[in-house]
């Protein structure tokens, strides 16, 4: 038998052991100790990787700025910022002349349409190709020089390019000196010491550059004198439309003539000497309209196609995304019955599944092409745009992405209107208003901020998405033609997110091209930022007024 004694000595031992059994003891802490570390590691966990993702973007970003200033340095001082003042001029003639080639072919379709044969048509418009012809062969001196002007040019350039390979091939050499053994030292100042790096001097290179500028002022005196008189003596059509056209080319090779008395100014005033500043450097990428990469002649890294492709695709996927997201999370909670609920939100939820490439691969194979043949019926010809020429555009893109935004669309907006306070509804129906006007003047207000977050974190899924856009948008890297109106929609457009997909496994690591890239990552990433920061506020906002 125990003591008293001894019976109260065991209970609380017993007590405690038994707490502890029903906590639970791991490694030493409690259960509920156990689980608040566990999820404060995992926050920690997001921290750091958000911190490095952060790091590794904008470390390899930074790097472009300065690698743009000194390739802008190059295109100064060797001469091809003033060769590509005369090649401006020379492209513009080419314009002049796919002109002409327009006007024969819309000559041509007449013709054809009016049921004569092609060898009888063609034979009339020998008149027509014979003015093109002479027309085309005004430029003939200034292609001649223009490429006498490349190939002086393209030599500077290629010897400065060694310059510099040869320059960092050293630099390595040296910066390999400090870890290595003696024996190895002397090795490797020996190969430094044999490379040889030619220090090109800009001045003496370019002078038979501008010694050309005489023959450029002489050159275009003549070609001026040509045009203006074939310009006065068109040919004559017995269609009004296109005799307008022609007093259309009068008057640009009117104006043609005024742009080349301005390329010869800017190439009386051009100084190789002018400092390139760092905001010419980031004007560049920021409103660069080029992007040029592996080009013999000057690589350009402007973002501004990109950018505009991007949120051409984006503006037209939230255009339709938005009208079936909403519309759908407002029937599902206000007007469906419990069996259209199970049937509806399952599947709109489902669609956020499928995985972005096949829908890329439908694009291909079915939509793009079905929207190209619908375009192509005679009785849509009044829709802008139509007949649609490239069956990967920005509309087939913009569709398939509209697609990948409903699902997250109609969550949000269905569970911001879940949240709007029954006691609103309540209050509007007793009034005697009807469910429609309750659910268009009481719950949409209500819960407008949760749509609206909802809204801005569907453009966050689009504007970030890949492989549909690569696959399906066309890939044109090109600023949309604002002159065709609504037909911009069907243009081919190139985007950030393609891009980088696209040319990142084939840039040499630490290149120009490669930080490029890293830069427009930079940008998708504020960008991406800024969006959810916007919806945060906005979801805080709905939070506060519902509370």
């Amino acid at each position: 038998m125990f003591s008293p004694t001894d019976t109260i000595a065991v209970r609380p031992a017993t007590h405690e052991a038994l707490l502890r059994q029903r906590r639970g003891k791991f490694f030493g802490l409690t259960g509920d100790a156990f689980v608040k570390y566990v999820f404060q590691g995992n926050a920690m966990v997001s921290i750091i990787v958000l911190g490095l993702i952060t790091f590794t973007i904008f470390r390899d970003a930074v790097g472009f700025l300065p690698a743009n200033y000194r390739n802008l340095v190059v295109y100064r001082q060797a001469g091809l910022e003033f060769v590509d003042i005369f090649r401006d001029q020379v492209t513009a003639h080419r314009t002049l002349s796919r002109y002409l080639s327009e006007v024969r072919a819309q000559r041509l379709a007449a013709l054809l349409a009016a049921g004569e044969p092609v060898g009888s048509a063609t034979a009339k418009l020998q008149e027509f190709d014979s003015y093109a012809n002479r027309f085309g062969d005004t430029i003939g001196d200034e292609e001649t020089i223009l490429g006498n002007m490349t190939d002086l040019v393209s030599s500077v350039k290629e010897r400065v390019k060694v310059s510099q390979d040869l320059t960092e091939a050293r630099e390595h050499l040296v910066a390999a000196l400090a870890g290595a053994t003696p024996e190895r030292v002397v090795e490797l100042k020996k190969e430094a010491d044999a490379i040889v790096v030619e220090s090109v001097n800009f001045k003496e290179e370019i002078k038979p550059l501008l010694a050309m500028r005489p023959e450029v002022l002489t050159a275009n005196v003549t070609l001026l004198a040509a045009m203006k008189q074939l310009a006065d003596h068109p040919p004559k059509f017995d269609d009004p439309a296109l005799n307008g056209r022609m007093l259309k080319f009068q008057s640009l090779v009117a104006k043609y003539a005024t742009e080349v008395t301005a390329a010869e100014h800017r190439l009386r005033d051009w100084n190789q000497d002018k400092p390139v500043s760092w905001l010419e450097s980031f004007n560049a990428f920021a409103f660069g309209r080029r992007w040029i990469t592996a080009s013999f002649w000057m690589d350009w890294y402007g973002v501004l196609p990109l950018l505009t492709g991007s949120l051409l695709i984006a503006s037209l996927a939230l255009l339709i995304a938005i009208p079936l997201g909403v519309a759908a999370a407002i029937y599902v909670n206000q007007l469906a019955g419990s069996t259209e609920q199970k049937i509806i939100k399952p599947f709109i939820e489902f669609i956020s599944a499928i995985p972005s490439v096949a829908l890329g691969f439908f694009g291909i194979a079915m939509l793009g092409e079905t929207l190209r043949r619908v375009s192509q019926w005679p009785s849509l010809d009044w829709i802008p745009g139509f007949p649609i020429a490239e069956r990967l555009n920005a509309t087939t893109a913009a569709c398939l992405l509209a697609l990948m935004a409903v699902p997250t669309i109609f969550s949000l907006a269905e569970d911001a209107i879940n949240n709007v306070p029954r006691s609103f509804r309540e209050a509007s129906l007793a009034l005697g208003a009807t469910r429609l006007q309750t659910i268009i003047h009481i719950t949409v207000p209500a819960a407008l901020s949760g749509i609206m977050a909802a809204i801005l974190l569907g453009f966050g899924r689009v504007v970030g998405e890949t492989m549909v856009v690569l696959l399906c948008a066309g890939n044109r890297i090109e600023i949309p033609d604002l002159s065709s109106g609504l037909g911009v929609i069907f243009q081919p457009v190139h985007t950030m997110t393609g891009i980088i997909a696209q040319e990142m496994g084939e840039v040499v690591r630490d290149s120009i091209h490669y930080r490029a890239l890293f830069m427009i990552g930079a940008l998708l990433f504020l960008i991406s930022l800024l969006v959810n920061w916007l919806a945060q506020k906005i979801v805080r906002r709905y939070r506060i007024s519902i509370g």
